[in-house]
């Protein structure tokens, strides 16, 4: 039988079954590189190719869908200079901006998952 959380259950809230919130922040953030995303944009506002070199892995097509998207639910918005060659820079709005303790929890908590991965390694015996 699996051991019970220490989560204290009666602190909990309920989740209605309509709208749910913590349904709405995942829809919001759900997607592979979206936490990512947001979470580089912290430091300041970065240029497609920034966002991709510091995303290892994504894709272009997967890196653009999941800015607009952000762009469409208020996350980041999205600045176009009126130069030659064109000049894109995202930035996280107001909204996105409040995104940031659940980002860096999440950012915390997966370093201490990593950790506790790594800990429960057993470690490599030379052949003998």
């Amino acid at each position: 039988m699996k051991p019970t959380s220490n989560t204290n259950k009666e602190n909990l809230k309920p989740c209605p079954r309509t709208l749910c919130p913590v349904a709405t922040t995942l829809e919001l953030i759900s997607g592979k590189w979206k936490g990512i995303i947001l979470y580089h944009l912290f430091t300041g506002d970065k240029r497609f190719s920034e966002l991709k070199t510091l995303i290892e892995g994504v894709t272009h097509r997967s890196l653009t869908l999941q800015l607009r998207e952000l762009e469409a639910d208020g996350l980041i918005t999205r600045t176009v200079f009126p130069v030659i060659p064109p000049h894109v820079e995202y930035a996280l709005s107001p909204l996105g901006r409040t995104m940031e303790p659940i980002i860096n929890a999440m950012y915390d908590w997966g370093v201490a998952y990593n950790t506790r991965q790594v800990d429960n390694i057993p470690a490599v015996q030379g052949n003998q």
